[in-house]
């Protein structure tokens, strides 16, 4: 119950006891184990699980449909340094890179399973000189896009050829299952090679119909750009890079997509608007116009998520699509400007499978999915959506400092 790797030999193995040591102190030489019953206790507490959260003075915890929730788990009302300092090391389980990471950065990443329970993309950080843990569920199943209530029209996106295809939205929207429900269904309906390049690997991809690779970043491969670089020597037809950090990273996805590869990543934007802005703004300005250019010749979808509450629980994916056509390419090429910019084209391009966040919210105030408060709430214009829903509901304008719930 510990990430996969490889023994070590007693060199590498006495290392790890000393970083185990200076990170940790006595809570590394605990026998027994403690955080696997804690984590089952913690996944029995209810459905809708997203995230197990372990923070000195405050019970284990759960984030279920948004919300924190506490759970008390048998023997341990309220966690202690030592506890979170006991489950990190085991969750991290002699994992040398992880602990370097940890000792050096204050924090650090990798996966972490129970088998034939569950798996996790896993964050320890220190705080005020304790350590914090933070579980990211990740579903044992790959969904589909239909599972996902997903728009259909994303089943295109299969059948690409090449181009990039972007999924952003902040931590915890969803970016991840979306990109699997995709590259599952191309596994599934497309004899290719499909190279993934994952912080860490979360969904684990079988061989179907095509043949999937998946590489973890400082397990397998010291930087996204290095195995991005090297992928384009692998001979694969679809890529997935887990996230474009560097304009390094992004310059190589490009050329890529430019090769006749199909590119898929993600961003944290939250919009359309913002993801281009976002790629251009992180090259010098002498370069903005060849990397517009270039961008607007090989994308072929930008898609932003949001996850909403709803009135009956739970939370609604919502998202803004950009699709690449005459109009959208020139926009992205030239930039924004008064009367043209990619929000005008994504309403207007309904037909060509195209949609806007406030116009999906609209649709989910108007069906009674959500209140009209969170249509506010979670709305790119508030003013704009207001007017909008004058025909069904009054609301009145925010104070200054009021948020609305």
């Amino acid at each position: 119950m510990t990430p996969s790797t490889l023994a070590a030999p007693p060199e590498t193995a006495n290392i790890v006891h000393d970083l185990e040591r200076a990170l940790f102190g006595a809570a590394a030489e605990g026998a027994s184990k403690l955080g696997p019953a804690m984590i089952l206790a913690m996944l029995d507490a209810g459905d809708g699980i997203s995230d197990l959260i372990f923070s000195p003075g405050r019970p284990s915890q759960i984030e279920r449909h948004g919300d924190l929730i506490g759970v008390q788990v048998p023997g341990i009302a309220v966690l202690h340094p030592e506890h979170t300092a006991r489950v990190a090391c085991e969750l991290i389980g002699g994992n040398e890179q992880a602990l370097r990471q940890l000792k050096e950065h204050g924090a650090c990443d990798f996966s972490y399973g129970i088998p034939n329970c569950a798996r996790f993309r896993v964050n320890v950080f220190r705080q005020r000189g304790t350590y914090a843990i933070v579980m990211r569920v990740i579903a044992t199943k790959i969904p589909t896009i239909a599972e996902l209530n997903l728009p259909t029209m994303l089943k295109e996106i299969a059948e690409l050829k090449n181009g990039i295809v972007l999924v952003t939205g902040p931590t915890g929207s969803g970016k991840s299952s979306t990109l699997a429900a995709m590259i599952n269904l191309i596994n599934e309906t497309r004899a290719d090679h499909i190279i993934t390049i994952e912080d860490p690997i979360e969904f684990l991809h079988l061989h179907k119909k095509g043949t999937i690779h998946q590489r973890e970043l400082h397990t397998d491969t010291p930087t996204f750009s290095h195995a991005l670089r090297a992928a384009l020597r692998q001979a694969p037809k679809v890529i997935l890079v887990g996230e474009m950090r560097d304009r390094e990273t992004i310059e190589i996805a490009v050329t890529a997509a430019e090769t006749g590869h199909l590119v898929f990543s993600t961003l944290h934007t939250i919009d359309a608007s913002k993801t281009v802005e976002r790629i251009v703004g992180t090259f010098d300005a002498k370069d903005q116009l060849a990397i517009r250019t270039r961008l607007a010749a090989s994308f072929r979808y930008f898609i932003s998520q949001r996850l909403i509450p709803k009135q009956a629980g739970g939370r609604q994916a919502v998202l803004e699509v950009l699709k690449s056509t005459m109009r959208t390419r020139e926009y992205i090429e030239k930039g924004d400007s008064e009367g043209r910019s990619l929000l005008d084209a994504m309403r207007d391009g309904g037909l060509e499978g195209m949609q806007h966040f406030d116009g999906e919210i609209e649709k989910l105030v108007r069906s009674g999915m959500i209140t009209a408060k969170t249509g506010m709430l979670y709305a790119t214009n508030p003013d704009n959506l207001r007017l909008q829903l004058s025909d069904m509901v009054r609301l009145e304008a925010p104070q200054d400092g009021e948020i609305i719930n």
